[in-house]
């Protein structure tokens, strides 16, 4: 027996398709997932979507259960939280969470997927994969009781990285974007919020996200003596100026890289599940509903996808809703 699916292509860059896939039966081991919801990251996605992936990165740029090659055709996401419909006993049933792109239905090792908590509703659980990289970005920044910290670029990123701040004793936290309407966010989250000519500077550590040349000068500018920029930007194709003259060496100014490809070398006793199990974890915050700021069907990504590309539909992350499917099962 196998099942009908229908998933999310990139045919080419600025170019989506929905297409009609069959599923093999699940073995053993295997998963047959039905997606409730799954999220479209503007960072990264869009990125793919307009096809600034520099062929350098193809490699290290894919996704866990990608179809295609960059630039296109290729099937790419990885937010996805659905009911496990077949599978082993301790799973089915339940809802999980998967590095999978958008597809209504699909077959997976058992061992790819995530059971959410029953404290975390499944809409809030495709923000699982983001918030998992702030985790591992905090592990590298290792932030201390009483630090002065700056997150600069209000996305999804950014955003996410701030709410886990605020649980921090004695931290001044504050967001710094040039969008005033992510104000409304940094209160939800429980931070400070500034524009960047604003900011509060003298930081011990400045994350940068805004995936803007300006945005990492400002985070250099913001810093104490001695202190360090994250860098969690990933700017594709684009080339970037540094500001390293000046003040740069004498103030002894540090810029750190992080990704969430390889998890933490400060946390080396840590493996891949148990970072996702803690960002599934964090999710019981409802705060963390700020960050979801849009909602469409299924059928209508080939429409927004090139919205949220070029900013005609603003968000952080946009939730992508299935509707129940019919058993499309078939010989």
């Amino acid at each position: 027996m196998k099942a009908a699916a229908r998933a999310f292509w990139l045919r080419s860059p600025g170019e989506g398709e929905i297409r009609e896939v069959t599923l093999p039966a699940p073995r053993e081991d295997e998963v047959l997932v039905r997606s409730l919801y799954s999220g479209v990251s503007r960072g990264t996605e869009t990125l793919v979507f307009r096809g600034g992936v520099p062929e350098s990165q193809y490699a290290t740029m894919r996704a866990p259960f990608q179809e295609g090659d960059f630039p296109g055709p290729v099937k790419y996401g990885y937010l996805s939280v659905g009911v496990v419909e077949e599978g082993p006993s301790a799973v089915k049933g339940r809802t999980v969470f998967c590095l999978y792109p958008h597809q209504t239905r699909y077959v997976v090792p058992a061992s790819a997927v995530t059971v959410v908590p029953d404290d975390v509703p499944a809409e809030r659980a495709v923000l699982a994969g983001t918030v998992e990289t702030a985790v591992n970005a905090l592990w590298d920044a290792a932030p201390l009781i009483g630090d002065r910290i700056a997150v600069v670029g209000g996305g999804m990123v950014g955003s996410s990285v701030a709410a886990l701040l605020a649980r921090f004793p004695g931290v001044r936290v504050q967001l710094v974007d040039a969008d005033p309407a992510r104000a409304k966010t940094a209160e939800a989250l429980g931070v400070g919020f500034a524009s960047p000519a604003d900011a509060l500077g003298d930081c011990d550590l400045v994350v940068h996200a805004s995936a803007t040349e300006q945005g990492l000068a400002r985070s250099l500018e913001l810093l104490s003596a001695e202190g360090t920029v994250l860098e969690l930007s990933w700017y594709g194709d684009r080339k970037v100026a540094l500001p390293l003259g000046e003040a740069f060496h004498s103030r002894r100014l540090v810029i750190r890289s992080s990704q969430v490809g390889t998890v933490s070398p400060a946390r080396g006793n840590r493996s891949y599940g148990d970072r996702l199990a803690l960002a599934l974890k964090l999710l019981a915050d409802p705060a963390l509903d700020a960050l979801i700021t849009g909602e469409s069907a299924f059928e209508e990504l080939p429409e927004v996808m090139p919205k949220l590309t070029s900013g005609e539909i603003p968000a952080l992350c946009h939730l992508v809703r299935y509707g129940r499917a019919p058993d499309l099962r078939k010989e």
